[in-house]
């Protein structure tokens, strides 16, 4: 009976496997790609036999995830046979016993490298500590550069991973959408595949926060009604008028999606109900001419306006200048009948597919359909190439290397020229200072100011766009740290930094002269033993440290020194270097070291299971003061380096970092919580300012709520008032029930959570 089973489950497998490859071929050969189905047939059975027998966590055979992760380079993507054989086989060589040489003798040299590249950042983009992690970001990009479809396919390996991360336990639901959230969505923003980009940035969504999430959707549902009538309203005029001119088109509607959403709410401190741009119309129209499409564009907005009034600040034109991601549009912003401000985006069908797929949509409307690789995407190879250069300066910590990347992934840009009337790509917020080194680092190194539109500017100014920039130099310049702090864009900071690191060596290598030769003027041997007694002497905890001071002569050697490494001087209860002046300084109390002991990791510890604080254990966890933490936030645990277990909201900056980094140290946290404890929690207020309106809120908190006020900063100018409370809670909960009451009391106009 069991063979019977088991036979019954192999055949079930096999439809099921056959299914999905037969809706990957009949994909295929529906696109415009070259017809090489045989290969993409070899490549299909090669990596089912490779995982025969391998199951996935959710139960399914393995060789399921790399069809799927095809069928999105196929469909979603619209990648060619090369891409489709690289995406079935791409974890061949990291799971079974076939070497990339294997590949390339049975699928030749260009799938074979492609295989390569996704097999050396298979580890996802963690290790255990965050420099393997970094490394293999940097492979990433390495092999990027070499053929832009290894990252692609790397996105749709991740996109299917999150479609089915139900499967894993919480801790790893929060280290991949953490990551997803941190890298992979911009890169899919960066490389204009805004379809996916949305849909990662969702389920990361969904997976981190999975209770504002659900609220947010079921919003969406109850306001649908709503939004369907106010688009048949706005919509139907223009439908007129666009039959009248005689254009093929297509109107649809783009409602924000819960993730955009909830962004806005956090960073706004906004509700739902104050989001108004959730709606926004699409036309997209097939022109009678290619070459006339960005006239078209321009007919139809001319058109509409003539409708609606339009918002003049909000017009967008990314049809002369596209994105740095190929995006080319026009949005304008119309005043509906109903009083709502409505966006609207006007498209070619062209410029909607570049915008939906990104750079591979650029292959498909070439003459030639060739499937390879063109070399003439600018403004992609620009932005790879201001990668290399990234990579060629090795930065020390891995996630300062994260962070400049990054810097280059999400932002907007702007558009300024040079001195000779040449237009330059910027990301938006940069300053004189960036533009100085985005055209040369000599340039950028030897700059004292810059002229722009010919007034003379200092060179943390923030260009805007349609500046004209000329950079003054001299040549007695030198790079400043404090340039660290505001130039904006990654190479800038890259350079920058590379050149303070050789300055510091250099300066490190000075002191290092000086302490030597005072060591043996004294009598002593140069050890690193004699070296470290000196910096902690000095209250230096780097070596490196204490040798640049030495070299910038901010500390000076004498006698106290000898005195020191002959052990001559007093202990004097830590009080070494300028604490020795100040009286009340370095004299900690004994009683203040006996603190509750904080728990710590035993070896053999289950990081799946998620841990419960509760008021009998909370002290023994350190929340973290960057997130300010409290019970009924999403939270997430972090094992440092001691073994402790570190707080913080599943939201937190910091977080994303660490879950990037150190994913396999995050763990997931519950509260089981009984209102017993007390928390700090600030909320922020804003109105209109009358008699008796402070009384009425601290009724409110204290006498209805029971709720301690700690401290209260309110300010009024000219009839309007704002401020922030401060108060003792016991939960999130409390914070919400307290803001539920306050927006109740008239002329109250805004309140959000700060903490």
């Amino acid at each position: 009976m069991t063979e019977e089973k088991q036979l019954t489950q192999e055949e079930k497998d096999d439809q099921m496997i056959n299914a999905a490859f037969e809706k990957l071929l009949n994909d295929y050969i529906s696109s415009r790609h070259r017809k090489k189905v045989d290969l993409i047939t070899k490549a299909f059975n090669f990596a089912r036999q490779a995982h025969k027998g391998v199951r996935r966590l959710s139960g399914e055979p393995y060789i399921m995830h790399p069809i799927a992760v095809a069928q999105i380079a196929c469909g979603e993507v619209g990648l060619g046979s090369t891409s489709i054989c690289a995406a079935l086989l791409h974890d061949v060589v990291e799971d079974t016993d076939y070497t990339v040489e294997d590949i390339e003798n049975i699928f030749g040299a260009k799938i074979a490298q492609i295989v390569d590249g996704l097999t050396k950042i298979s580890g996802g983009i963690f290790g255990e500590q965050a420099s393997a992690q970094a490394e293999n970001f940097k492979k990433l990009l390495l092999t990027m550069s070499d053929d832009i479809r290894v990252i692609i396919i790397k996105i749709c390996d991740r996109l299917h991973n999150m479609r089915t991360l139900d499967s894993q336990p919480a801790n790893k639901q929060y280290k991949i959408a953490g990551e997803t959230l941190y890298i992979y969505a911009p890169l899919a923003n960066r490389l204009g595949l805004n379809k996916i980009k949305t849909e990662l940035e969702n389920l990361s969504f969904k997976f981190e926060h999975p209770d504002a999430y659900a609220k947010i959707e079921a919003k969406l549902k109850q306001t649908r009604e709503d939004r369907d009538e106010l688009f048949s309203q706005f919509t139907s005029p223009i439908e007129s008028a666009l039959q009248q001119m005689g254009i093929k088109y297509e109107i649809k509607e783009r409602v924000k999606t819960p993730y955009s959403i909830w962004n806005k709410m956090q960073h706004k401190h906004v509700s739902f109900e104050e989001i108004y741009d959730i709606l926004a119309v699409r036309i997209i129209f097939t022109p009678n001419n290619r070459e006339d499409e960005v006239n078209e564009c321009f007919k139809i907005y001319v058109a509409i306006s003539k409708i609606y009034k339009s918002h003049p600040d909000r017009l967008r034109d990314w049809l002369s200048q596209p994105k740095a991601n190929g995006y080319q549009a026009l949005h304008v912003t119309l005043m509906s009948k109903t009083g709502q401000w409505i966006e609207v985006q006007i498209r070619s069908d062209r410029m909607n597919e570049i915008a939906e797929q990104g750079f591979a949509a650029h292959w498909k409307y070439k003459d030639g359909v060739g499937e390879e690789y063109t070399e003439d995407e600018n403004e992609l190879n620009e932005w790879l190439r201001t990668i290399k250069e990234i990579l060629d300066d090795p930065q020390p910590d891995a996630m300062d290397f994260l962070d400049t990347i990054k810097l280059n992934l999400f932002a907007s840009e702007i558009f300024v020229f040079t001195p000779k009337g040449e237009i330059r790509t910027l990301p938006a917020g940069c300053t004189a200072l960036d533009f100085a080194f985005s055209i040369h680092t000599f340039l950028g190194s030897h700059c004292i100011g810059a002229k722009v539109n010919h007034k003379l500017v200092p060179l943390s100014y923030k260009l805007q766009s349609g500046d004209q920039v000329e950079i003054l130099t001299s040549k007695s310049q030198h790079v400043n740290p404090a340039w660290i702090s505001f130039v904006s864009t990654a190479k800038a900071k890259a350079k920058i930094q590379a050149i303070l690191r050789r300055d510091n060596r250099e300066m490190q290598r000075e002191g290092e002269d000086i302490l030597t030769k005072f060591l043996n003027k004294n009598g002593f041997e140069p050890t690193v033993a004699i070296i470290n007694k000196l910096a902690e002497y000095h209250e230096y905890s780097k070596r490196t440290e204490f040798l640049q001071a030495l070299g910038e002569k901010i500390v000076l050697l004498g006698e106290k020194d000898i005195d020191e490494l002959n052990g001559k001087n007093k202990e004097n209860d830590g009080n070494s270097g300028w604490r020795k002046f100040v009286p009340f300084v370095g004299k900690k109390k004994k009683e203040e070291t006996t603190k509750q002991e904080l728990f710590v990791i035993p070896d053999k510890f289950n990081r799946k299971k998620p841990i419960y604080i509760s008021e009998e254990n909370i002290n023994k966890f350190k929340f973290m003061g960057c997130c300010h933490p409290i019970p009924g936030d999403d939270a997430l645990g972090y094992i440092n380096n001691k073994n402790q277990i570190e707080i913080h909201k599943r939201a937190c900056p910091v977080a994303d970092k660490l879950k990037t980094s150190y994913g396999n140290r995050i763990i997931d946290i519950k509260w089981d919580m009984h209102k017993r404890l007390y928390f700090d929690a600030t909320i922020r207020i804003s109105g209109i300012d009358r008699l008796g309106m402070l009384n009425e809120i601290t009724q409110v908190i204290s006498s209805q709520m029971s709720v301690n006020i700690h401290k209260v900063l309110i300010t009024c100018e000219e009839g309007i008032f704002e401020g922030t409370i401060e108060m003792r809670v016991h939960d999130r909960e409390d914070v919400r029930a307290i803001m539920e009451n306050l927006k109740k009391i008239q002329d109250i106009k805004e309140i959000s959570e700060i903490m």
